[in-house]
C-alpha cells in the first residue's frame, strides 16, 4: 500500500497516554499539596508499613497473615483455615466481592484512589524518587532538563532495591518471615528455586510497571475501571467538575461584566491529573479518584478570591442540581446481604471445632453378616487434628445402645495438623433396623474435653416377623 494515503485525524486523544500519531505519551503530572494529598499521605504510607510489618508480627506464635499453600493452610490474625473449610472460605469471599460493590456504590473510586497498592506506590514512592532525580521535587512535571545517564543509573538502581524488598515481602507472606530470613542468609537460590524464580518474576513485573507501564495499568490494564459503569449509580460518590458554575470559562478580572464563569482555564487540573485527563469532561473511566484536581483547582480559587469546589467531591445528581440519595435500594440490598454473610461467617467462625471427623463406606458390600448374627457395617473413620499440639481422640457410640464398635471405642493420637483414616466396624443386632436402615450416632471427644457428634447411616437385614401358633406348621 501506498504510504501516501491520506489518514484520519482523529477528533480528540483515542487515549490520554497516547499522542495523536500513536505514539506513547509519557505524563509527568505536576504536585498539586493541597488538603486531600496530605491526607492520601498519610493513607499511603499507613498502608506500606502494614504491608511491610504485617510478615514480622506474631500472633499465637504465628504470623499474623501466612498462606501456606504447600500444606494447605491460610491463617490470618490467628485464625487457621485448612482445606476442609470451604463454607467459610466460600462466604468470605462473596462477603469480600459483594463490599466491593457496597464501597463503590457509596463512595466510587476511593479504593483505586486511596488505597489500591499502584497508586500508593507509584505516587507516594516511585514519582517522588523520580522526581528527586529529575531536579524536580516537591513540584512534579517534566524534567527541565534531560536527567544524565549515572544518575538516571542510580534511579533505577533504587528502584530494584525497593521493587526486590516488595517482592521478598510478598514471599514472605507464603513462607513465614523467619524461613525467608534463613533462606536470604543461609541458603543459596539453587536450594529454593521455585522461590527465588517467583521473587525474580514478581521483582521483574514491578520494574516493568513501575518503570515503563505505570499509568497505563490503571487505564488499560485494571477491569475495575471499566466496571465502574455498572458499580456506580447517579448517587455515587464521584469527583466532579461544576460545569453551571464554571462556565463559560475564560481569564480575566472583571469576570462578571465578561460574563465568565469561575474556571479561568489554567488547565491546572489538567497538569496534575496522573492519569493525563481533563476532569472538565465529565466522569472518565481513566478517573482514579486521586483529588489531585481538586487540591490543585482549590489552591487557584483563593488565590484568585473565588469560592473552593469548582472541582469537588459530589455525585453526577448533585452537579445537575438533583438530591443525592444515600439510602436507596441497591445499598440497602448490599448492606442487608453483606450482614447476612457477616454473620454466617462470624457464627461459622466461633462455632468451629478443633478437629473434623467424616466417615466414608468401605467400597464393595454395603454390610455383611457375622457369625454370631451381628450386621456388619465397616467405614474409613478420619479424624483430623486442626491445633498445633499433639491430641488424643475417642470415638464411641453415643446411640443407639444396642449398636457397638468391634473391638471397643476407638482411641486415636494424632500429632499436630495430622490427618489419619482408621477403620471403623459397627455390629448391629439385625431387629434394630428399619426398612434396612438405621441411623446412629457417634461421640467424638478429645483430651482437652471438646467433644462434637457424627451420625451414619447403617444397612443391614430386617429381621423376620414373629410367627404365631396357627402359622407354624404341623
Amino acid at each position: 500500500m501506498s504510504k501516501d494515503l491520506p489518514l484520519l485525524e482523529p477528533e480528540e486523544r483515542v487515549l490520554s497516554t497516547l499522542e495523536h500519531d500513536g505514539s506513547r505519551r509519557w505524563l509527568h503530572p505536576r504536585l498539586a499539596k493541597g488538603v486531600f494529598w496530605a491526607r492520601r499521605r498519610i493513607v499511603a504510607y499507613v498502608l506500606i508499613a502494614v504491608y511491610a510489618l504485617l510478615p514480622f508480627i506474631k500472633i499465637g506464635g504465628k504470623p499474623a497473615i501466612l498462606l501456606d499453600v504447600a500444606n494447605r493452610e491460610f491463617t490470618f490474625f490467628g485464625f487457621t483455615f485448612l482445606p476442609t473449610d470451604t463454607v467459610l472460605l466460600a462466604v468470605f469471599m462473596v462477603m469480600l466481592f459483594l463490599s466491593i460493590f457496597f464501597v463503590t456504590a457509596i463512595a466510587g473510586r476511593v479504593w483505586c484512589g486511596w488505597a489500591c497498592p499502584q497508586t500508593v506506590y507509584l505516587e507516594f514512592v516511585f514519582r517522588p524518587i523520580e522526581r528527586f532525580f529529575s531536579g524536580r521535587s516537591g513540584k512534579g512535571g517534566a524534567p527541565d532538563m534531560k536527567v544524565a545517564g549515572p544518575w538516571k543509573a542510580v534511579m533505577y538502581l533504587v528502584y530494584l532495591a525497593i521493587c526486590l524488598h516488595l517482592a521478598n515481602t510478598f514471599l514472605a507472606y507464603f513462607i513465614g518471615a523467619d524461613k525467608l530470613h534463613e533462606w536470604i542468609w543461609t541458603s543459596t537460590p539453587w536450594k529454593h528455586p521455585g522461590s527465588f524464580a517467583l521473587v525474580a518474576a514478581i521483582t521483574g513485573l514491578m520494574m516493568f510497571d513501575f518503570c515503563y507501564w505505570r499509568e497505563q495499568l490503571c487505564i488499560i490494564g485494571c477491569p475495575y475501571g471499566r466496571f465502574q459503569s455498572v458499580m456506580l449509580d447517579r448517587s455515587s460518590a464521584i469527583i466532579g467538575y461544576d460545569e453551571k458554575r464554571g462556565e463559560p470559562r475564560g481569564k480575566g478580572r472583571d469576570r462578571a461584566a465578561a460574563g465568565l464563569g469561575d474556571c479561568v482555564a489554567c488547565n491546572m487540573c489538567v497538569a496534575v491529573c496522573p492519569t493525563g485527563i481533563d476532569i472538565r469532561q465529565g466522569l472518565q473511566l481513566e478517573c482514579v479518584g486521586c483529588a489531585q484536581c481538586i487540591d490543585a483547582c482549590d489552591s487557584v480559587m483563593d488565590k484568585i478570591g473565588l469560592p473552593k469546589g469548582l472541582i469537588r467531591y459530589s455525585s453526577q445528581a448533585a452537579l445537575d442540581g438533583a438530591p443525592t440519595k444515600v439510602v436507596r435500594p441497591r445499598v440497602i440490598v448490599y448492606a442487608s446481604v453483606i450482614s447476612l454473610l457477616a454473620l454466617t461467617f462470624v457464627t461459622l467462625l466461633a462455632t468451629k471445632s478443633t478437629f473434623d471427623v467424616d466417615a466414608l463406606r468401605n467400597v464393595g458390600r454395603p454390610y455383611r453378616t457375622t457369625e454370631e448374627g451381628l450386621n456388619e457395617n465397616v467405614f474409613r473413620f478420619i479424624v483430623e487434628n486442626r491445633t498445633h499440639e499433639p491430641r488424643t481422640y475417642r470415638i464411641e457410640v453415643q446411640s443407639p445402645e444396642t449398636v457397638e464398635i468391634a473391638g471397643g471405642p476407638l482411641e486415636l493420637r494424632l500429632d499436630p495438623r495430622e490427618r489419619l483414616t482408621e477403620p471403623l466396624r459397627l455390629l448391629t443386632p439385625p431387629g434394630e433396623f428399619r426398612r434396612g436402615e438405621l441411623s446412629t450416632t457417634l461421640l467424638i471427644s478429645d483430651d482437652a474435653g471438646e467433644q462434637r457428634t457424627h451420625t451414619l447411616r447403617l444397612i443391614g437385614d430386617v429381621a423376620p416377623a414373629a410367627q404365631t401358633p396357627a402359622e407354624k406348621p404341623e
